[in-house]
Order: C-alpha cells, then sequence, then structure tokens
C-alpha cells in the first residue's frame, strides 16, 4: 500500500489511495522511525476503508493519515507580530484622506510613546491588561514640557489610539481577541477650564494659578479689532491679515482656513461655506457662516489683490521660515506654515500670549455666547456636536442665576 524511498539521506512516503498518488518527506533519516509512520499511515488508511474514520472534505490526506485523524491540514506557524510592525501594517493599510492630517500626526505621537514605553519589540498578541496598566503608571510619573505630571486626559487618547489600531488589527485577521482595556485606573483627569477673559485670566495668574490658563482665553469684540489692527500693520505677508479676520469672525478652525477656496464665498448672499472632516464620521460635512460687515469689508478688500489660486488664503511665492518647508501640492499652505506665521506675527507684542490660532475661534463663539445668540445657532455656525465642547463657554451665556442668588438671600419686606 505505502512505500519509502531516500531522497537527501531522508526518508519519503510514498501512498498510492483513492485514485492518487502521496508522496510526503517523514523528516526523519532513521529507518526504525521512517517505518513506524509507514505502518501508522497503512492502518489509518485501513480504518478509513472500513469507515472507522472519515478523511474530512478538502482536508490534505497525508496530514490526515499521518496525524491519525488529528489534523486536516498543515499547521501554519504565524510570525510573531510585533507591536511595531502591527502600526506599520495599520499605517500601510490606511485609505488616502481617511483621517485628518493633524489627527494623524497626534496618533504617531501617541505611537512613539507606546512603543518607547512598552517596547517596540513587544509581541502584539501577548498584549494584557497588565502590560497596559504598567504603561499607565509609568506615563503618569512623567513630566510634560511645562514640568508637570502627564494627565489622565492625554494617557486616555494613547491608550484610545491603541484600541482603535487594535480593532483594526483584529479585522485584518493579524491579532485576535478584545482589546484588554477593562477596569484599567488612570491619574485623575481635569476639567478644561472654561473660556475667560483677558482680566479674569491675568489676575489668576497673579494669584498663583498656571500659565496653562492662557489655553482657556476668548478676545473680546474691542480686543478682536485691536489684533486684528494690529496684524494689519505688522503682518509680513499679505494672506495673514485676512486670515485673522476669517477666523475671529467665522469661529473656522485651522484646517478649515487652509481648506477654504474662494468658491466657496458668497459675498452677495452673505454667507460662507466651510469644509469639515470631523464632525460626521466617515464623511467630509459642510457647514455655512453669515458674513458679517466687518469680514466682508476686509474680504472684498483681499480679493482686489489674491494672487488668483483657487484656495482663499495662499501667496504667490515660496514661504519661508516654517520648521518644516514641505510644499502641500494640493494646498499652497501648511499647517505648519500657518501656525509657524501666526506666532510669527504676535511675537514680541502684548498678544504673544495667544496660543493659536484656535483663540480666534474661541472668542467667536464666547462672544457669541455672551450676546446670548441661541445655543443652536452656535452649534450650527461652528459645527459643535458633544456637551462637553458646549460647557466650556455655556456660563458667558446671559442668564437669571445672579437674579435668583440675590432673591434668594434677600432681606424679607
Amino acid at each position: 500500500m505505502a512505500g519509502l524511498e531516500v531522497r537527501n539521506n531522508r526518508y519519503n512516503i510514498i501512498l498510492r489511495f483513492g485514485g492518487h498518488r502521496f508522496v510526503r518527506s517523514l523528516k526523519t533519516s532513521n529507518e526504525d522511525a521512517a517505518l513506524a509512520k509507514k505502518l501508522r499511515v497503512e492502518e489509518n488508511v485501513a480504518l478509513v476503508e472500513s469507515g472507522r474514520l472519515t478523511i474530512p472534505e478538502g482536508a490534505d490526506v497525508m496530514t490526515f493519515l499521518l496525524s491519525d485523524g488529528k489534523l486536516d491540514k498543515k499547521p501554519i506557524i504565524k510570525s510573531s507580530l510585533t507591536l511595531q510592525q502591527l502600526f506599520l501594517d495599520f499605517w500601510d493599510a490606511m485609505p488616502i484622506d481617511n483621517l485628518e492630517p493633524n489627527t494623524i500626526d497626534m496618533m504617531k505621537i501617541h505611537q512613539r510613546h507606546l512603543e518607547r514605553v512598552l517596547g517596540k519589540r513587544l509581541i502584539a498578541q501577548s498584549l494584557s491588561q497588565g502590560v497596559l496598566q504598567n504603561y499607565i503608571t509609568t506615563r503618569s510619573k512623567e513630566k510634560t514640557n511645562r514640568g508637570t505630571f502627564l494627565s489622565g486626559n492625554t494617557i486616555k487618547k494613547e491608550i484610545v489610539t491603541f484600541n482603535s489600531v487594535w480593532r483594526w488589527g483584529v479585522r485584518a485577521g493579524k491579532v485576535h481577541g478584545d482589546f484588554p482595556n477593562k477596569e484599567l485606573r488612570y491619574p485623575k483627569s481635569k476639567e478644561l477650564p472654561v473660556f475667560q477673559t483677558w482680566d479674569e485670566i491675568e489676575r489668576q495668574i497673579k494669584a498663583g494659578a498656571s500659565e496653562e490658563l492662557w489655553d482657556a482665553l476668548y478676545l473680546d469684540m474691542n480686543q478682536i479689532q485691536k489684533i486684528l489692527k494690529y496684524v494689519k500693520g505688522h503682518a509680513r505677508l499679505p494672506f495673514l491679515h485676512p486670515m485673522f479676520a476669517f477666523a475671529a469672525y467665522t469661529g473656522a478652525r485651522r484646517s478649515e482656513l487652509l481648506r477654504s477656496r474662494l468658491a466657496d464665498i458668497d459675498l452677495s448672499g452673505g454667507v460662507i461655506t466651510l469644509h469639515e472632516k470631523k464632525r460626521v464620521k466617515g464623511k467630509s460635512s459642510t457647514r455655512r457662516v453669515p458674513i458679517c460687515k466687518p469680514l466682508g469689508m476686509v474680504l472684498k478688500q483681499w480679493l482686489k489683490q489674491h494672487p488668483g489660486t483657487p484656495f482663499t488664503f495662499c501667496h504667490p511665492d515660496p514661504i519661508l521660515y516654517s520648521h518644516r518647508r514641505t510644499r502641500n501640492e494640493e494646498n499652497p499652505l501648511t499647517r505648519d506654515q500657518a501656525s509657524c506665521h501666526f506666532r510669527k506675527v504676535v511675537e514680541g507684542s502684548d498678544w504673544n500670549v495667544i496660543k493659536g490660532w484656535h483663540c480666534l475661534r474661541h472668542s467667536f463663539i464666547s462672544n457669541c455666547a455672551s450676546n446670548g445668540i441661541d445655543q443652536r445657532m452656535i452649534d450650527e455656525w461652528v459645527g459643535h456636536t458633544t456637551e462637553s465642547m458646549r460647557r466650556r463657554y455655556r456660563h458667558l451665556f446671559p442668564s437669571s442665576q445672579k437674579d435668583a442668588m440675590k432673591l434668594l438671600f434677600s432681606k424679607p419686606k
């Protein structure tokens, strides 16, 4: 029924069964071991022919007979996928324009911390709740550039990134099982401070509060006019003043400023269309903001000297003095250039405490709230979707709270 042959000093078994000829290396040069495996195959063939053993459909016949019916195909030993390789595979599989560039940048920062603390060669499948808890504990003892300990919010974002990559790995067949993030313990998270005026923040810092409070600054309408006047007189690049005004009067994010095109501006209809990428998951969406009179005047003046590209904010010559000079083929301005030139125009002035474009967005929202504009309308203009976003400026809405408190503790008539 079965025979043996020697090739390259190793035994092969040859079997004719079911009208087919099978040859399989026995991976041994020992004759007695080869004869024992041959006898096993012949016994299993007899069991099959007697109906006491059934070969599954599509099974590897020789593997089945050599394993006494325990295996129906050759065992596949997968390579040990490392943490680093899991992330590399994730980025390789990422479709173009699936995530915002700043989201990708932040996720890659998280990746670097994960690889640094856990080790690039960590076997991904060996990940456990204990490994993640050790990561959280280690990160909680590290300090930021400002000298403060890392917040629970920051560490949670890193774990969320890892979770996203893990879930992709499960769907792609790279790893299996649930992400082991149940019952992890984090440092206490700090609620972001509500938006406050310049005077409020300055008073608290003089009393010993952290300089981080400037992140919650919003400018009132008088200050908005002053900073726009300052930028107009000090900006080296002509697009900066209209870009500042656009952000201050629409609440547009930095990425939305860079995506803005001339076709999105309808001066006659008095409305601007902003292109979003985060509000609706998996979709690009838009929102419309009315053009106020001051912004309309700035845009009309800017359009007279506009260089002629499709983008609202651009410059005819290569823009220098940015940390990264890589040119974006789709947009003449990069995120780095926008941030760099924001800092340069306020550097050395009283406005130097403003951290970036987001302050102008905060200011637009806060001024809308302070002037009693309906929250639903503000949400429509700025694209807010979560309660935590609204909470940071809700205290600015005119209300009867103070009057109610006075009434509660007023002297009886």
